[in-house]
């Protein structure tokens, strides 16, 4: 009876750690993005529109909103992740490759924890879509 109860407590410590990095990078991730959204407010563009003198000038500032927006929508796309990686945390399928089933190293999930391919999954298809890009 001793050793399913330690096995149970393992797999416990181990979900708190995963919980405990899926928190830390989602307060990080919220945190880079109240700072885009604080400079877009605080008008820090502003200083480029108004000292914006010609054409040349002008595609800096489109440029600059241009890179502000994509990083926001990068950080809504890595909190959605990392939300989908608590859910899946709560019901017990977190760390489960989606592609062949098994289980997701610790180590990578400490790295990407909104991982859901296992290292030799994500490999194999980076190799298909370099294949893809080649033949066209």
């Amino acid at each position: 009876m001793k050793r399913p109860k330690a096995k149970k407590d393992k797999e416990e410590e181990r979900k708190e750690r995963l919980r405990r990095v899926l928190i830390a990078k989602r307060k990080e991730v919220l945190a880079e993005a109240k700072e885009e959204i604080g400079k877009f407010i605080r008008g820090e563009n502003k200083q480029l529109v108004e000292t914006a003198l010609d054409d040349g000038d002008w595609s800096v500032v489109d440029l600059n909103e241009d890179i502000n927006l994509q990083k926001l929508t990068s950080h809504k796309q890595t909190l959605a992740k990392i939300d989908e990686a608590l859910r899946k945390l709560e019901e017990g399928t977190y760390g489960i490759c989606e592609d062949c089933g098994s289980e997701i190293s610790e180590e990578r999930l400490k790295v990407i924890p909104f991982a859901i391919y296992c290292v030799e999954c994500m490999e194999r298809r980076e190799q298909l879509e370099e294949l893809e890009k080649e033949e066209f």
